[in-house]
């Protein structure tokens, strides 16, 4: 392959995988939660789902992020939550087999955290489905609590 070529190929290779890039980064939201008193239920983030994609990120910045229980509020439509991994301030996953069909307006049941006040989250990841596409896209909202 002459150099010109190949050199138009890595050009065209390196566009692709910054749009690649910026789509992937776009899907993670950065939370602050807000303080509140211990026992009480804080709003960590919200995304919105629909039947495109399967997996979201909440990225947790601190200083308020040690929480023991979390759940999923949804709106606007049905969804499906199958998995969840918590990523914790020292790198360790706690991967959680959820499997809860949530309805439109519903809540999850609490999801108990292992090493509760001992660690940080960094980040919430889960996999879900939406219950077809005429019903729209579902606003999630990850509570945590203290």
């Amino acid at each position: 392959m002459k150099p010109k070529i190949l050199f138009q190929h890595l050009a065209i290779l390196s566009a692709a995988l910054s749009v690649l890039l910026a789509v992937s980064a776009s899907a993670q939201k950065v939370a602050r939660p807000r303080p509140g008193p211990a026992g009480s239920w804080r709003v960590i983030g919200t995304v919105q789902a629909n039947f495109k994609g399967d997996h979201d990120t909440i990225i947790v910045a601190g200083p308020n992020d040690d929480f023991r229980k979390l759940k999923f509020k949804v709106t606007d439509a049905p969804l499906k939550l199958r998995r969840v991994v918590v990523i914790y301030d020292n790198g360790e996953p706690d991967k959680l087999e959820v499997r809860q069909d949530i309805r439109k307006g519903g809540e999850s049941r609490d999801i108990d955290l292992k090493g509760a006040g001992k660690r940080s989250l960094r980040k919430i990841e889960f996999w879900f489905e939406t219950k077809g596409i005429l019903q729209g896209k579902a606003d999630v909202t990850v509570l945590g609590m203290k």
